[in-house]
């Protein structure tokens, strides 16, 4: 039986995974584009099971608990802003949230409180309004991988990528006022989709831009790319997050 352990390192929430990272987990055992959709807080430091059904479907459980389920899915995000990693950088100094504000300070992915190479420190904040013709909110970040992220071709390691295109779009999206979100509001990953294109290397220049798609009620629509320093895109994702209250986010999945 495949399983999968969750280590501490890569938590969203204190005690349980980041939703992009364990949907890049799962994503692995599966081929082509991918959807995963996160059921309950995936645990950490505890042994899970990835089975995958007849149909090709899989699943990630803890004994009889089902955590997530991942199916092949297509996918496609052709309008994809071109940001340059200067203008990524300047947007980093507008993020809207820091180590006293984030509801989540240590998440992997977006934690104030993550040192220098141990979480990915990708701190998305807005560009200027009117810079992307159509979009009214467009979130972007730079980013450069660290060493630790290799997978063992060299580049950095697919879980990674699901990563860094997951927190971006939850910051635009709890952001995207013209939905009528007053950026206060706290929110967890229900739904993700990605496709890996190509890979870039630690040390190598990244952006990530992520802009709101719409909203129904207590759930947002986003999506994301991952852009090389000459603003080709490496990877896409579409993501749907979830309202919650703050004792959900903390602890159970809505």
């Amino acid at each position: 039986m495949v399983s999968l352990v969750i280590d501490r390192r890569f938590r969203g929430p204190p005690n349980s995974g980041n939703g992009g990272y364990v949907c890049g987990c799962l994503a692995r055992h599966a081929a082509g584009d991918v959807e995963v959709t996160l059921r309950a807080p995936p645990p950490l430091e505890r042994l899970l099971d990835v089975l995958t059904g007849a149909d090709g479907g899989i699943e990630l459980r803890e004994n009889d608990r089902l955590l997530a389920t991942a199916r092949v899915a297509s996918l496609d995000v052709s309008d994809v802003p071109r940001v340059s990693y200067q203008a990524a950088t300047e947007a980093v100094g507008r993020t809207p949230y820091d180590e006293q504000t984030h509801n989540l300070p240590t998440c992997f992915v977006c934690g104030p409180a993550r040192a220098p190479g141990d979480g990915l420190r990708i701190f998305a904040g807005p560009l200027q309004p009117g810079a992307v013709a159509g979009k009214p909110v467009v979130f972007a970040a730079s980013w450069i991988p660290h060493g630790s992220l290799s997978g063992a071709d060299g580049y950095v390691a697919s879980e990674f990528v699901w990563a860094a295109l997951d927190c971006p779009t939850g910051y635009c999206s709890v952001g995207a006022r013209h939905l009528g979100l007053k950026g206060d509001e706290t929110a967890l990953l229900g739904r993700m989709a990605a496709r890996i294109d190509r890979r870039p290397r630690p040390g190598d220049r990244c952006v990530v831009v992520a802009w709101p798609t719409g909203r129904d009620g207590r759930k947002l629509f986003a999506k994301s790319a991952l852009l090389n320093a000459e603003q080709e895109v490496l990877a896409i994702a579409r993501t749907t997050w979830l309202l919650v209250d703050r004792q959900t986010q903390l602890g159970s999945m809505a």
